[in-house]
């Protein structure tokens, strides 16, 4: 199969996600006959500091597995009530020993719209863990309906100071069709670090496969091969185009 690097051979794919929420993407990549090199370019770190107040809480929302990972390392209550914004994240949040689990199935917009129907501002507010960076505006926006949201800040992402010599021979070398970037924030890195590096024109070979536009943009720097884009901010979607692309081979 022919791809972006024009060898004849199995793809080669570069995942940027953290270590922690890398495993199903490499899985499905796997699956699909694509070969992955994982080059993390976020790592999350856990913060320090006391149980969040759950007092009054009329359930908990998460916007991402870390955000379950990092409750569930200081909090011990599952019995609240737990709404999540996708179904990879309610999977973590069961795992993790909620049993009352709903996933919205989206982005923050749908995790809105759930919230709005299941439940009620006079009921208490929600607490929101998240990291310290967070895509959209929750609380903003569930304010605006009548509810009450805490965020509580439990981790955040560390970003890479260097990509490995492994990486940066790989990218050199031309062993790397695909660079897949989930977050604004893992695209910036990796084109500051392969800027320092030297890897622009090796850049240039590669196609790229992004989780939403603002993703793409962030990107931007770097004239790609080919920018390809989810049509939603969901996985799923993502791997979708992805195999859009494979059949067009």
């Amino acid at each position: 199969m022919v791809f972006a690097g024009g060898r004849e051979d199995k793809i080669r794919a570069l995942v940027t996600r953290p270590m922690e929420d890398s495993a199903a993407l490499v899985s499905a990549l796997e699956d699909r006959g694509i070969e992955v090199f994982i080059c993390p370019m976020l790592t999350i770190v856990l913060n320090r500091g006391p149980e969040p107040d759950l007092t009054g809480i009329q359930g908990v929302l998460f916007t991402s597995a870390n955000g379950v990972r990092a409750f569930a390392k200081v909090a011990p209550r599952r019995d609240l009530p737990v709404f999540t914004v996708g179904d990879r994240t309610a999977v973590a949040a069961r795992e993790a020993g909620f049993a009352m689990v709903e996933s919205a199935g989206g982005d923050v917009d749908s995790l809105v719209r759930l919230v709005r129907d299941r439940c009620t501002p006079d009921s208490g507010p929600f607490l929101h863990p998240a990291g310290s960076d967070v895509a959209g505006d929750l609380a903003g926006q569930l304010g605006a309906a009548g509810f009450a949201v805490r965020r509580a800040v439990l981790y955040h992402a560390q970003a890479a100071t260097a990509l490995s010599p492994e990486d940066v021979l790989a990218l050199s070398e031309h062993l790397i069709d695909l660079v897949l970037f989930y977050s604004p924030r893992s695209a910036e890195t990796f084109v500051s670090l392969a800027r320092r590096a030297r890897l622009e024109k090796a850049c240039e070979r590669l196609e790229i496969l992004c989780l939403s536009r603002a993703v793409a943009e962030a990107a931007d720097p770097i004239m790609w091969r080919r920018v390809m884009i989810a049509p939603h901010p969901l996985q799923d979607a993502l791997l979708d185009t992805l195999d859009e692309r494979l059949h067009r081979q």
